[in-house]
């Protein structure tokens, strides 16, 4: 799996009013960031955005599935991901609708997350 260039740069001009948007290589596909705080996935041509509790509501009413992957053992399990819905890839409106959310769930989880300890010298 290569990474779509060409998508990555779609979201990232489509969001640049909301935020710096950068991407890091991660297992063949992009995890793309805005302004430090991770929102999305772009894998196979697709866009993936960032949910959690406070926004599945969200997802669901819009018929976004969760991402899944299906381990070396036949088990399936799920990320906290969506599917972005269709209209993201050719409406800017829309990608930074949908982004917004998933920029607030990154937020969110960034925030959760205690800060590491320094090694003693």
């Amino acid at each position: 799996m290569a990474i779509d260039t060409g998508l990555v740069e779609w979201v990232r001009e489509a969001l640049e009013p909301m935020g710096s948007v950068t991407m890091r290589p991660m297992m063949g596909a992009a995890t793309l960031y805005c302004d430090g705080a991770i929102f999305a996935v772009a894998d196979d041509g697709e866009v993936w955005f960032k949910s959690d509790a406070e926004a599945d509501a969200i997802w669901d009413a819009a018929g976004c599935e969760r991402f899944t992957i299906t381990e070396k053992d036949g088990t399936v399990g799920t990320m906290n991901y969506r599917r972005a819905p269709a209209d993201v890839y050719d409406d800017a409106d829309a990608m930074r609708e949908w982004g917004a959310i998933a920029i607030a769930a990154g937020l969110r989880a960034a925030a959760k997350k205690k800060p590491r300890k320094k090694k003693a010298k």
